[in-house]
């Protein structure tokens, strides 16, 4: 029997998509179609079997009816909002999600960035490490005998009750607002398109105008891919507009913040410092300003660009071809994992 014919919609760059389309079984023959209109689709596509969606894409009655010989639509990522599932349904179609390890492992890294600045990690653990004898004489402890903050560390907060505004919302933001629930957090975000209330009101955030959205945040979480419009976008000026004393985490495009200004923020103590995973240049530049913010002992916590786990863990997620997983299931008559109709 001949492949599968099988659509692949996304909004990911060429990078993304040859990844996708080398971990492809056999079995299928994929088409890969970046931010297309149902037109397109239909037009590329018409007989297709199987309709693998990552990120965005509303997927309706009206499209479903163009292309008769679907058997199954696969959601990358955990948002279905914009599945008709009842369509679908009544179709005859299957409709189900695969959870992203990959963008489950960011937002894991987000709250380490923003845990880790916060506490200021990096300063009370070299303190520690350095065990040095300026702050007294050392006593063995017990239940009345301690050195609580020997060392006289200021500025060190808490993730509880703060505001969490997150740029850029898209499957990341999702696992970052899952993972702050019950932390007492208030999450804003934004995004070009805004989410239906009934997922607002799921994972518990807010929309926020970007610009109110920067004026409100403790904690400033860019998400942001790279686009024209986003290069340099968090600059001077973003940083002048929000609190003294926040802290700005990204593990979004790098080249959408303006290092330098940012830099000059943390030095100047308008925000309380930084965590970056991504950079403008990388590997990063031994000139970085936030490089030797960091050598100098700022909040700076700079990691390289690990944020979505190791090499290793990423071949393992291709080897098992997580982004086709359920259409194998389906071709081999097993159960489909997190089905929807």
């Amino acid at each position: 029997m001949p492949p599968y014919r099988t659509i692949f919609t996304t909004e990911r760059g060429e990078f993304h998509q040859q990844r996708a389309l080398t971990s492809a079984p056999p079995d299928l023959n994929v088409m890969m179609l970046r931010s297309p209109s149902a037109d397109e689709i239909v037009e590329a596509v018409p007989d297709a079997v199987y309709f693998i969606s990552e990120r965005t894409g509303t997927i309706d009655a009206a499209l479903l009816a163009r292309l008769p010989q679907l058997k199954l639509i696969l959601r990358l990522g955990s948002m279905t909002y914009d599945i008709d599932v009842d369509a679908a349904k009544s179709a005859g179609v299957i409709v189900c999600y695969q959870p992203n390890m990959g963008v489950i492992r960011v937002a894991e890294h987000v709250m380490l960035q923003m845990l880790a600045v916060g506490k200021k990690l990096y300063e009370a653990g070299q303190i520690a490490i350095d065990a040095s004898d300026e702050w007294g004489e050392s006593r063995r402890t017990d239940e009345d005998t301690f050195a609580y903050n020997w060392s006289n560390r200021q500025g060190i907060g808490q993730l509880v009750n703060r505001t969490v505004g997150i740029l850029g919302f898209g499957e990341i933001g999702a696992e970052l607002a899952r993972r702050l629930q019950g932390w007492g957090c208030e999450v804003v975000y934004n995004k070009r398109r805004r989410l239906p209330e009934s997922v607002e009101a799921d994972l518990q955030i807010a929309y926020a105008e970007a610009d109110d959205l920067i004026a409100q945040s403790d904690y400033l979480v860019n998400m942001l891919p790279y686009f024209p419009n986003t290069d340099q976008s968090l600059n001077a000026a973003t940083f002048a507009a929000m609190k003294a004393g926040a802290v700005l985490v990204s593990a979004g495009s790098g080249s959408v913040i303006d290092e330098p200004a940012l830099a000059d923020a943390v030095r100047s103590g308008k925000l309380a410092g930084a965590a970056l995973d991504t950079y403008e240049w990388e590997p990063i530049r031994a000139d970085n300003p936030l490089r030797q913010l960091a050598v100098d002992g700022a909040n700076v916590v700079l990691t390289p660009h690990t944020a979505a786990g190791s090499y290793t863990a990423r071949i393992a997620d291709r080897e098992r071809m997580e982004d086709y997983s359920n259409i194998m299931r389906h071709l081999r008559g097993e159960p489909i994992r997190n089905r929807l109709a």
